[in-house]
């Protein structure tokens, strides 16, 4: 069975969401593919969304700043710690673009 790496496991993440957080902020140019470069790109959608001042937009923003946060811990927790925060991140990820649509 092949083990499943940090770096994996953010790739995955990247592909599923960052398409839909870079049309958030009307952005698509590529993104590097590395885990920080991923959670600059969430950072700035957060951030955008933050100077809003419609509702969901700045809940969304909230959700994001959820999401860097599990991101950013899971880049230094220990291994077993890993795969609850990057699903924690999943979820706040999700919601934060549904939300924001």
């Amino acid at each position: 069975m092949a083990v499943q790496t940090k770096t994996d496991t953010f790739a995955a993440l990247r592909d599923c969401f960052a398409s839909d957080l870079a049309a958030l902020i009307g952005d698509q140019s590529p993104r590097g593919a590395t885990p920080n470069a991923f959670i600059d790109l969430v950072e700035e959608v957060r951030d955008v969304h933050a100077t809003s001042s419609i509702g969901n937009w700045q809940d969304a923003s909230e959700e994001l700043d959820s999401a860097v946060t599990y991101l950013t811990d899971a880049l230094t927790s220990p291994d077993g710690d890993q795969p609850s925060l990057l699903a924690w991140a999943r979820t706040h990820l999700r919601d934060g673009i549904e939300t924001a649509g």
